[in-house]
């Protein structure tokens, strides 16, 4: 069973929810709230391995409880409100502040199809409970974390000169991509051009949020657009984002591969075919396989490939299937993975930043 907490201020909501989580079996709803102090107060209590919460509530609102919660009482949390609707600001500030995933709450629940809202909320719950979460340092501003003085290591130097940087992410990839372009210099000299699986329209809102952060400029690729070097680029929804001969951009609408359009795979064959070893390849969080045949292609043109680890990912699946595929030159956790890209392109040889002991890069043998 999994054991799942309500949080919403309206006592018809709970009601409903309830009613709609109970036609799963596999779904227990031990207890409701009705604002984010009640429920932070049940949580030790009912220990419950999922929490569904609005965010607009009294006395504790859902974005101040998420916080509270993943501060003290780390477990996966989806927001079900109508709040986080495409095109809303929200959506990213609560993924930063440690909720996993969103679900858009229709505003008139009383006139819509039972069914399916039951089915999607069962869906995302199931996956929830697979994930794994981690303990956070209540931040309320959201900046990033100060980067670690520590003692230095020594980071292979790349075969041929770096050309492009391609990161995959599916499931927790904003929250990952976050920690990553936060922390890369603004000097940093090659393209990066990465590719998330996430919901339609919901795209230019995480492009926004990530350049809040980012001493990188972040944009969505435009066909036939050269990328450029010390820019980040994200592949639009829907369409795969490839480079032609001459190295431009170009989208495709080619059929979904491993079930996605954009597809990781797609764009890193791309870098391995245009770029040769001076492709590096990056594989984070996520479930299913897309990338892993791409981390493969980047691999065999003899460029650097680099998959977060088991560790710190919410879902260790597509790095999982590249690693299985010997497919990954460099498993790292997630805090480590800017200053390794960083160090990849020191013109010498890279020194990689180690945080203590447990963390540090480690070769697929």
């Amino acid at each position: 069973m999994i054991r799942v907490l309500l949080v919403d201020d309206s006592p018809i909501v709970l009601h409903i929810l309830q009613r709609l989580l109970s036609r799963s079996p596999e779904i227990q709803v031990v207890g409701t709230a009705a604002d984010g102090r009640e429920a932070l107060e049940l949580v030790p209590y009912l220990n419950p391995e999922v929490i569904c919460t609005d965010l607009y509530m009294p006395v504790m609102d859902g974005l101040e409880f998420i916080r509270e919660v993943m501060a003290n009482y780390p477990r996966p949390i989806l927001v079900v409100s109508v709040a986080v609707e495409p095109g809303s600001p929200n959506i990213f500030r609560l993924l930063e502040a440690g909720a996993v995933d969103v679900y858009s709450k229709p505003r008139d629940i009383l006139n819509v199809d039972m069914d399916k809202l039951a089915h999607e909320l069962a869906h995302k719950i199931r996956i929830l409970a697979g994930v794994h979460v981690f303990r956070r340092k209540n931040n309320a501003r959201g900046t990033p974390a100060a980067k670690l003085a520590s003692k230095p290591i020594i980071m292979p130097r790349p075969q041929t000169p770096v050309r492009m940087v391609v990161i995959g992410a599916s499931t927790g990839g904003p929250q990952a991509l976050h920690e990553i372009l936060a922390h890369l210099p603004a000097t940093f000299p090659v393209p990066i051009v990465c590719v998330q699986h996430i919901g339609s329209n919901f795209l230019s809102e995480m492009v926004t949020w990530l350049n809040e952060v980012s001493p990188l400029p972040v944009r969505k690729a435009a066909h036939g657009e050269t990328p450029q070097a010390g820019v980040v680029y994200f592949a639009p929804e829907d369409a795969h984002l490839e480079l032609d001969d001459g190295g431009r951009f170009a989208l495709s609408l080619a059929a979904p591969l491993d079930c996605h359009r954009p597809s990781v795979t797609i764009t890193m064959r791309a870098a391995a075919h245009c770029f040769g070893a001076g492709a590096v390849g990056v594989l984070l969080t996520g479930m299913g396989r897309d990338g892993a045949e791409g981390m493969a292609s980047i691999a065999a043109a003899g460029g650097i490939t680099i998959a977060q680890d088991e560790a710190s990912s919410v879902i260790y699946g597509m790095p999982k299937v590249a690693v299985e595929l010997g497919a990954v030159l460099h498993i790292l956790p997630l805090e480590q993975i800017a200053p390794a890209l960083e160090a990849m392109l020191n013109a010498e040889f890279g020194v990689l930043n180690k945080s203590n002991a447990e963390l540090r890069m480690r070769s697929v043998e």
